[in-house]
């Protein structure tokens, strides 16, 4: 696995909608893997990578949208105090109770990154009560602290600016750890399935994605304008091998391979993509495991929702503490969804998922 790439896209910033780092990053990696590359109103990332018998020279071929969100949770500065601590607003779904005395970086709009530490306004640990103690944290009471004195952090900083978690990504046995595991590894499955890819006739769409944290919006409005027969969403879905909780509310397993997604909270698999992933799979003995997400979505329900539907499917990579800076995913895992994303483009074009045969037979 080029842990090296994997590393490098964990760790550049990108939150919603201030996702110009990371764009440039995708951009760069992109290019030798397609024929055409072009980024939308959205800040969407398309490259168009032509089938041999693809609908953009004249064939046959199914246009096939792939979408991998490059945007992370993160947060925007909201408030600068006379004292120079700054308030946060949140770009996507946090828990407070995970942020507490973690480290960040404020990307200030003078171009300066600053180190700073995310805490919680509240009396010390030794001054607390006991029923203080009891209280859980909010976001709205985080602030961080850059070490510098107001004038200094106004000269740098300013409402709107970007802020990021400040983790790296590392090996950790037969695991990753990282922060934006959700969603740079999926951003990684595509560009590497793309690298992997043999004789294709279907025309690959594959859209580094915006917004998604915030509602899915680069996903639904790229497919408005591809116009895809098939959607594909990339991303992570929860691992709940842990300890506690019941068997059924595991979701996946790291290490039991690529997950095969049923459904979500914001879309159901068209059930014959899924019977052809699942047939893929089989073929080539790829190791996944069937995914209901009872809880979140994907930019597979943006795309399905798009003209008039798009027959659409997710392919997820199992990840441990999603939403925390301590994502965890097992190389082999990775390793898997990007054979079978290969292994898939490369016969799409075999199989018809409109519902024609059934308006034939009645």
């Amino acid at each position: 696995m080029n842990f090296d790439l994997l590393k490098r896209l964990c760790e550049t910033p990108g939150v919603p909608s201030r996702e110009e780092p990371i764009r440039a990053l995708v951009l760069q990696e992109i290019r030798g893997l397609v024929d055409e590359v072009s980024v939308d109103a959205m800040g969407s990332v398309i490259g168009v990578k032509r089938g041999a018998a693809g609908s953009g020279s004249g064939g046959s071929g199914p246009r096939v949208m792939i979408a991998a969100h490059m945007d992370e949770i993160g947060f925007l500065v909201r408030h600068i105090d006379d004292e120079g601590f700054i308030r946060l607003q949140p770009v996507g779904g946090f828990d407070a109770r995970v942020l507490v005395a973690q480290r960040v970086y404020v990307h200030g709009f003078a171009g300066e990154r600053l180190l700073g530490a995310l805490m919680p306004a509240s009396k010390p640990t030794h001054l607390l009560t006991d029923e203080e103690r009891k209280k859980q944290p909010t976001v709205d009471e985080l602030f961080v602290d850059v070490g510098l004195p107001a004038e200094r952090v106004k000269s740098l900083v300013e409402v709107g600016d970007p802020v990021t978690m400040a983790r790296s990504a590392e090996i950790m046995g037969d695991y990753v750890v990282s922060k934006t595991l959700d969603n740079r590894v999926s951003v990684f499955v595509m560009l590497e399935a793309l690298r992997a890819l043999k004789n294709h006739d279907c025309d690959i769409y594959a859209v580094a994605t915006t917004q998604e944290e915030v509602g899915l919006r680069g996903a639904t409005t790229a497919a408005y304008a591809l116009q895809p027969d098939i959607g594909l969403a990339i991303d992570v879905t929860l691992a709940g091998d842990l300890p506690g909780g019941n068997e059924h509310e595991k979701i996946t397993r790291l290490g039991n391979g690529t997950a095969i997604k049923i459904m979500d909270s914001s879309l159901l698999c068209h059930p014959k993509l899924v019977r052809h992933f699942r047939d893929v799979a089989e073929k080539h003995d790829i190791p996944y495991q069937l995914e209901i997400l009872p809880r979140g979505g994907t930019d597979a329900g943006g795309i399905q929702r798009t003209r008039g539907g798009v027959p659409s499917f997710t392919l997820s990579i199992p990840c441990r503490y999603v939403h925390t800076v301590n994502e965890t995913a097992a190389v082999k895992d990775i390793e898997a969804s990007i054979t079978l994303l290969a292994r898939y483009l490369e016969e799409a074009h075999t199989r018809r998922y409109g519902y024609d045969e059934e308006v034939a037979a009645s």
